[in-house]
């Protein structure tokens, strides 16, 4: 993404249809380059930069930025006078739990956003396809910048297909929960959400919103959130700042177990080995953010 773009103040408080601004034009070169990614195998080589601003009609600076995240994430490698190429598959674990024992417990503080942008638009061939929405469907982007006790904790990406949310505004989203909005306002219930959580580090222009010094850790999360009829109803990336924010797991064994555990592998952060072969794990989760030093 071109961080001499990010460092600039988006645009706030857009309506639907309004101009796409500088935050979803990064967004938009991201999902591109990130489903030519997710279209090829490791180790295949994807267009030139060249080749690819041309494609896209965006500046070789914004194009080499977008890359550049991507080859920090591990998605991509660059390779010295050869191009770039998919990376290798990263190594996924998942902790299963009843649904019961899962929970997503409140993160401490007092939480609000501040809209950069939002918008009406196509989903796109990525964002339409997790969504289970066709590339032309419309759904409404958002970018937001969430604090916690009036302090830059994250920046997220948030998607939603427009036609579960009619007449929602951006001064809707500035406060309160998401989920109790849609509950509320759109008779939206959602139940259940795929996350994943991995680590990597700021950009310039994320650094100057989240108030961090350049290529400061931070957590990168992914989510799919469908509702009690299985529906997607929203897609969300977001960065969260990794000097102030961490998650904490509870995991309980359970002598009864529902599900098994793998045979050929452990569960993150526990050696093979310490809980006995068929045990299950109960897990709960809470985001923990740390107080200023």
């Amino acid at each position: 993404m071109d961080t001499s773009e990010r460092g600039a103040e988006p645009g706030a408080g857009r309506g639907p249809g309004a101009e796409p601004g500088a935050v979803l034009k990064r967004e938009r070169v991201r999902d591109v380059i990130l489903e030519l990614i997710e279209s090829r195998g490791a180790g295949d080589a994807i267009p030139s930069e060249r080749s690819l601003c041309a494609e896209l009609g965006v500046s070789r600076p914004t194009l080499r930025a977008a890359v550049d995240e991507l080859v920090t994430a591990g998605l991509l490698v660059r390779e010295h006078g050869r191009g770039m190429f998919v990376a290798p598959a990263k190594i996924t674990q998942e902790l299963v739990g009843d649904r019961q024992a899962m929970s997503l417990p409140q993160a401490t503080g007092a939480w609000s956003s501040r809209i950069l942008e939002f918008t009406t638009v196509p989903a796109g061939a990525r964002v339409g396809r997790k969504l289970r929405l066709s590339p032309a469907a419309e759904i409404v982007y958002v970018a937001r910048l969430r604090l916690v006790d009036g302090a830059p904790m994250a920046i997220e990406h948030l998607h939603i297909p427009a036609a579960l949310v009619p007449g929602l505004s951006a001064q809707e989203l500035e406060s309160g929960d998401l989920y109790d909005h849609l509950r509320e306002h759109h008779a939206v219930r959602v139940r259940e959400a795929v996350q994943a959580i991995e680590p990597t580090v700021v950009t310039r222009a994320e650094a100057d919103l989240l108030d961090v010094p350049e290529l400061s850790p931070a957590l990168l999360f992914e989510r799919l959130t469908t509702d009690t009829d299985g529906r997607p109803v929203e897609y969300v990336h977001s960065l969260y700042r990794g000097d102030r924010y961490r998650i904490v797991s509870r995991l309980t064994l359970d002598p009864a177990p529902a599900v098994p555990a793998p045979r050929d592998g452990h569960h993150p952060g526990i050696p093979p080995g310490d809980f006995a072969d068929g045990d299950a794990i109960r897990s709960s989760t809470v985001g923990d953010v740390q107080t200023n030093r």
